[in-house]
């Protein structure tokens, strides 16, 4: 039986073999990772901007390179163009980032509107440029009561639509007005020693994926989409 009466669905030409070196030795880039930091509360005292500037820290000892994007005057998705200063400095700095923390509050058991806003800034692709696809991410969140995983589940939902590589950990500080001293800095406690676990495990899975990303969504689908789509526009003019 031929492969094409064996697979007759298939467009054998663009499966490629598993290329083992782009896995196993890919060229390796030196310079410090790269990470975005996103918080989603506007509060003068907001504890989930507290923990993602606690983060930043201890990526920084880590010998990260963080920025953190601050949300104020950022509008509404939808509610101006894609020209805003504040859309524009957003997507630039996704397109910097080699990986993200994402740190919500939970409210009425969800994450913010002030977070989820920042996400749908992001689109899948930007002028051939894909500002989330292939980056890491790690996810946080703060609750005002007991402890609570609803923000940090629906967080990994939208890590995997918007292509990311969610690392196992996370992190949900309880009471988070507890953790927190009249400076902004978090006491130390097991809640904090987690962080300092989430951000090591980013660290590590950004240094593994960040040389392999383009190899690892390469997607058989989107090149058959390529060839059909060059296709077309070959053949547009043909009699």
């Amino acid at each position: 039986m031929s492969d094409t009466d064996r697979f007759p669905a298939l467009a054998k030409e663009h499966l490629h073999p598993i290329d083992e070196n782009a896995l196993l030795a890919p060229e390796h880039k030196t310079h410090a990772p790269r990470i975005l930091l996103l918080y989603g509360s506007l509060r003068e005292r907001s504890y989930s901007r507290l923990a993602t500037f606690e983060s930043a820290r201890i990526l920084d000892q880590l010998g990260a390179e963080t920025r953190i994007f601050d949300p104020t005057g950022l509008p509404l998705p939808d509610g101006a163009p894609k020209e805003h200063p504040k859309v524009v400095e957003l997507r630039e700095l996704a397109i910097w980032s080699e990986g993200m923390v994402w740190c919500s509050p939970e409210r009425h058991g969800a994450m913010t509107g002030v977070m989820k806003s920042q996400i749908d800034w992001l689109p899948l692709s930007m002028g051939g440029i894909r500002p989330t696809q292939g980056r890491t991410l790690a996810v946080m969140q703060v609750n005002g009561g007991s402890q609570s995983f609803n923000a940090v589940n629906q967080l990994r939902i939208l890590g995997r639509w918007m292509r990311m590589v969610t690392i196992p950990n996370q992190s949900s500080v309880p009471k988070a007005f507890n953790e927190f001293d009249a400076d902004g800095r978090m006491r130390p406690s097991p809640y904090y020693n987690r962080i300092v676990d989430v951000m090591e495990e980013l660290v590590k899975f950004t240094l593994l994926v960040r040389d392999r990303a383009d190899y690892l969504v390469d997607r058989y689908s989107e090149r058959v989409e390529t060839a059909e789509a060059v296709s077309k526009r070959v053949n547009q003019g043909a009699i």
